[in-house]
């Protein structure tokens, strides 16, 4: 990832990737954060009984044009690079408590050596 994400530190809702300076209020979860708006757009969801089981859709509009959703990729950037910090974050205390990188890359779904490579800080 470029230095430019990781330079930002500006918190992103982890569903609508809207910064901080644009919702009243942000709540922190293990590597994600929910906006105010969001809330309450899941609030209603919840209060409305669904019986359908299908999948719920990304709410990308056909009607968006190309510079909607090109305007949108740094902002989901800088969520998907919020998710990587918090993730390091939770493996580094995993390693200061001694436990190993086969037990990371197994809770990870990789092998030792990837999740080594990927989080060790070393080449």
């Amino acid at each position: 990832m470029s230095g430019k994400l990781f330079a930002d530190r500006t918190l992103h809702c982890s569903f609508c990737a809207k910064p901080e300076s644009e919702v009243d209020k942000m709540i922190a979860g293990p590597g994600v954060y929910i906006c105010d708006g969001c809330v309450r757009l899941c609030e209603s969801i919840l209060a409305q009984r669904q019986e359908s089981k299908e999948k719920p859709e990304i709410p990308v509009s056909e009607s968006m044009t190309d510079e909607q959703i090109l305007e949108l990729l740094p902002r989901i950037a800088s969520v998907s690079a919020q998710v990587d910090g918090s993730l390091q974050n939770w493996v580094d205390r995993l390693r200061e408590r001694g436990v190993s990188w086969a037990r990371i890359g197994e809770a990870l779904g990789v092998a030792r050596q990837s999740a080594w490579e990927k989080f060790s800080g070393q080449e």
